[in-house]
């Protein structure tokens, strides 16, 4: 390889890394809260840059309320907000493993390399595919528990508060106090839109060179 190339990217670091991130942030992240409410007497504010209300000039999270549509034609905000969160949670680890690699060069010696980040995954499946099956067993485990409820959800019929894995073997939601689980649920959902936003330039980056200036001035590649 060419020793000129972007620091090498060691794969299995990447996903060990994440996987501790996410064991982690799972007890805080994943365990459930005590109020679904969105505006209530608590003192933490909801959404304060939008008056307390969810962002959504275009109404896509009232589609489910058209009269006349065809029955369960459009998703409820059960459905949405799963959504919403689970990707904002792949999206915060992601960004972590590639900054993690690539800006800081954590690394563990003799695991598969990859010139960067976007070949990585193929790489590790090829040159280590006993590690890659088993994390990918671990996502199709933590996956299933959410798509069980994913027809309920769509529905607006489900008991199951959304981003709620049941996982919360720390017990470290046991001394938070409602305010604080309210304030690290709305936390949590704004990291994660501006990871979704981050992850999304770099995938533009790397197919359309120059297309977020930002990042150029970053130094990103």
């Amino acid at each position: 390889r060419n020793n000129q190339n972007p620091p090498k990217l060691y794969i299995s670091t990447m996903m060990k890394s994440t996987i501790v991130a996410a064991l982690i942030g799972s007890a805080a992240a994943f365990a459930p809260a005590a109020t679904v409410t969105k505006t209530s007497s608590l003192s933490v504010a909801y959404n304060p840059e939008f008056g307390g209300e969810d962002f959504d000039p275009m109404g896509l999270g009232k589609m489910h309320e058209i009269k006349g549509a065809f029955p369960n034609c459009f998703p409820h905000t059960q459905y949405l907000e799963e959504s919403e969160i689970k990707h904002g949670r792949m999206a915060m680890l992601a960004w972590t493993g590639v900054w993690a690699t690539e800006g800081l060069g954590w690394h563990f010696p003799g695991a598969p390399v990859a010139d960067d980040w976007s070949s990585a995954l193929g790489v590790w499946a090829r040159e280590d595919p006993g590690g890659f099956g088993a994390i990918l067993a671990f996502i199709a485990i933590a996956e299933g528990e959410g798509v069980s409820h994913a027809g309920d959800n769509f529905r607006g019929v489900s008991k199951k508060i959304p981003g709620d894995m049941g996982f919360d073997w720390m017990g470290m939601t046991k001394s938070l106090s409602e305010e604080k689980q309210l304030r690290y649920k709305t936390v949590e959902k704004k990291n994660g839109r501006a990871a979704m936003i981050a992850m999304a330039s770099l995938f533009a980056l790397k197919a359309i060179p120059g297309s977020v200036p930002i990042m150029d001035s970053f130094g990103a590649h």
